[in-house]
């Protein structure tokens, strides 16, 4: 092999003088040599690779030659059909035939057949090219796809996400909805706006193009200008990455919705996130003033030479509503004190370098309301009071009103700085930093040292570290957590259909409104509220003579909602009775709903989240919801013509009988007055308060009263003859002693 490669290399300028024969051959075999494609060519040079040295004998000249000329038409036979294959065939065989070189005839056959052999695996290997081709050029082919998936317990199909890649990757991706795992991909201060998906590949030997995009539909409230759109990856073993959408479009192929749409280099679970924005900026060693684009009126000014290079710095602002400091005013007496606070600023400061020169930072903290409303009065009254003076008196008193109004600070305020340098240090106050007041309720202070955390509280009397240190710790875990109650309502029309949902204490009126819209009412009504963190969990099942189903075939388990502010978590159940003949004393059946709280650092770190009763039934019940259910009254239909001879005992047969001639009674409309029964009116008052609404009942129960008033011994049908003989209804009275005497009743 080597010597015939070697041959092959220094003849390639005979190929050169047999082009005239070469193109002889092409105009009696009707077929033009092509040019050569880039795939014969590396052929061509992978098979001359391993030539060795010439050999010196004109036969081998001779079969060299015939070689490369069959080299020749086999690379234009490969873009032709097999026929055509075959006829080249013959026509070089002939060829060789006629030649002057007789000798090696059996050489060139041999030959011939080895290339023969050579071109059938030449063509195949032409047809596993153009069809890699064809996968390569449809693997360039870029498709947005649009993934439906049916949620866990529900029938109907949602848009999970858009995906867009090229088309051979796109059949790989499957997708699922994984709202159990909800609990596992939020932290402090992010809020869950969409569905947790996961995204796989199907075929683990096939390869992701990456990087490709994903759309992911969400819903919102943005919180003004200190919250952003994030969308979360977090992998299989929960380490998370947050990636900043590239698109936030309202329309995804036919779908008008708001989509995040981010491109991922990897694939996991991914859930769109509302979090606290985050502003980086480098503070060059010449300092720099900062005001903060989320809120103008923090600024941190950075002296010249504060740092010894140049010191990158995240901030993110968490800001306190009011109303969280009057919840906790209102809890705890302790805290009356405390005015107000400013927002809650977190610093990292990543090159960890020492503080050369303090730093200046202003924040807002808003003074006294009440002390503001105080100084206008004041103010008013001061105007009031002086228009009979001079007029440069009323000028200046205008003039200090009107700055006390502005300010509206009062100068027996106290002003504390609270922070921790980490968090297993814990929050501290900072007494050495003073704390002044700025215009418009702005104040300032000098900080020299570096604080994950630091928020400033104004108050109105001294109060100590201890309660200050307390009060930081109950604000954070508010900031952290929100005022929930739990709805369970049933169906106006279809009572063993029940809703139970959880709901923000601020929106209950609005999603009270709502549920009353789609048919769902109390009792009972909502549970009082509780704090919940985002992630928390709620678990619940039912106690007593009711249990539940989601699907109405699985009864009696244990149900879950997770909290998530920005999403209202609901089931829609059945429920029925587990005994029938069960609060045989109530027309009601009767059960409760009992509630558990389950906190993030309970939930263990799996995908796979079962609900297990056993874990938190020693646990103090979060609330419990009484539920009743009516029963129904069971109908016999028997035809009329049966004959039924009863072997009850009197007092059923009774029973029967008063029954029945209620019935007859209530077709006439007869009042309770007209039976001329010798009853009391409390009797008759009593009777219509038990049974208002219906007639036959109301008879029935004033025939049944009478009948117990009489003794033993008393002919109970003689004397209910006489009444109806009495008040009209003769033809009662006889068919009343007809069904007495035979014992008939139809």
């Amino acid at each position: 092999m080597k010597k015939e490669h070697s041959e092959h290399r220094l003849l390639m300028s005979s190929v050169t003088e047999k082009k005239e024969c070469s193109g002889k051959d092409k105009r009696h075999g009707g077929s033009s040599v092509t040019e050569k494609s880039p795939e014969l060519a590396f052929q061509d040079a992978h098979t001359s690779s391993g030539e060795g040295m010439l050999s010196g004998t004109a036969e081998d000249i001779y079969d060299r030659t015939v070689t490369k000329l069959l080299e020749q038409e086999k690379k234009s036979v490969v873009k032709d059909s097999s026929e055509q294959v075959k006829s080249e065939e013959r026509r070089l065989t002939k060829q060789m035939e006629g030649s002057k070189m007789e000798t090696n005839h059996e050489i060139c056959r041999n030959d011939l057949i080895t290339f023969t052999a050579s071109e059938q695996t030449c063509d195949l290997t032409a047809v596993n090219l153009s069809m890699n081709d064809s996968e390569v050029q449809k693997s360039r082919q870029w498709m947005s796809k649009e993934f439906l998936v049916e949620e866990s317990g529900k029938s109907k199909c949602e848009v999970a996400c858009f995906i867009k890649a090229p088309s051979t990757a796109l059949e790989n991706l499957k997708c699922k909805i994984v709202n159990d795992t909800s609990s596992l991909v939020v932290d402090d201060s992010e809020e869950l706006v969409s569905n947790v998906i996961s995204i796989e590949c199907s075929d683990y030997e096939k390869t992701i193009p990456f990087p490709i995009n994903i759309a992911i539909p969400f819903t919102s409230c943005f919180r003004g200008s200190y919250r952003e759109i994030m969308v979360k990856l977090t992998d299989v073993n929960f380490q998370s990455h947050y990636l900043t959408p590239i698109s936030l479009e309202g329309y995804q192929g036919k779908h008008k919705e708001t989509f995040a749409e981010v491109k991922i280099y990897q694939l996991g679970v991914f859930s769109v996130l509302s979090c606290l924005k985050k502003e980086t900026f480098t503070v060059p060693k010449v300092g720099l003033s900062q005001k903060l684009s989320m809120d103008c009126r923090i600024s941190f000014c950075y002296h010249p030479e504060t740092f010894s290079s140049p010191a990158p710095m995240q901030l993110k602002i968490q800001p306190v509503e009011p109303s969280l400091v009057s919840a906790l005013k209102a809890r705890y007496d302790m805290y009356h004190s405390v005015v107000s606070t400013s927002a809650l600023v977190y610093v990292q400061h990543p090159s960890a370098q020492p503080f050369n020169r303090s730093v200046t930072i202003t924040l807002p903290c808003p003074p006294n309301p009440e002390k503001k409303r105080q100084d206008e009065t004041e103010h008013a009254r001061a105007i009031s009071a002086t228009v009979k003076r001079d007029e440069k008196c009323l000028y200046f008193l205008q003039a200090v009103g009107a700055s006390v109004r502005k300010n509206g600070e009062n100068p027996s305020d106290t002003l504390k700085l609270l922070g921790h340098r980490n968090k297993e240090e814990g929050w501290k106050v900072f007494d050495d930093v003073i704390v002044q007041n700025a215009r418009n309720g702005l104040v300032s202070f000098e900080l020299n040292e570096h604080l994950e955390s630091f928020v400033v509280i104004r108050l109105s009397l001294l109060l100590e570290n201890t309660y200050l240190l307390l009060f930081a710790q109950a604000l954070e875990k508010g900031l952290c957590s929100t005022m929930a109650n739990v709805i369970l309502y049933r169906k106006r029309e279809n009572p063993y259909k029940i809703v139970v949902l959880l709901s923000a204490s601020k929106e209950l009126a609005g999603e009270l409104q709502k549920l009353h819209e789609e048919g769902y009412f109390g009792p009972p009504e909502p549970t009082q509220q509780f704090p919940l963190r985002e992630g928390e969990q709620v678990h619940f099942r039912f106690r007593g003579n009711i249990f539940a189903s989601e699907n109405g075939k699985d009864f009696g388990k244990v149900y879950r909602l997770i909290f998530h502010s920005q999403r209202k978590p609901r089931l829609e159940l059945q429920i029925k009775e587990v005994d029938e003949f069960g609060n045989h004393s109530s027309p009601h059946y009767k059960g409760t709903a009992v509630f558990y709280k389950i906190t993030r650092e309970m939930i263990t770190k799996k995908w796979e989240q079962p609900l297990l009763y056993g874990e938190y039934r020693h646990q103090s019940p979060l609330c419990k919801l009484a539920l009743t259910l009516p029963k129904q009254e069971k109908l016999i239909n028997r035809p009329r013509s049966t004959k039924r001879i009863s072997s009850d005992s009197p007092e059923a047969i009774w029973d029967n009988l008063l029954y029945w001639l209620a019935e007859e009674l209530a077709e006439d409309n007869t009042s309770l007055l007209a039976l001329c029964l010798p009853v009391r009116r409390s009797v008759l008052q009593l009777v219509r308060l038990k049974c208002p609404d219906n007639l036959t009942h109301q008879i029935y129960e004033l025939l049944c009263c009478w009948k117990k008033t009489l003794p033993r011994s008393a002919d109970k049908q003689q004397l209910l003859s006489h009444y109806l003989r009495k008040s009209g209804r003769s033809d009662l009275s006889e068919e009343l002693r007809f069904k007495w005497q035979n014992k008939v009743f139809t």
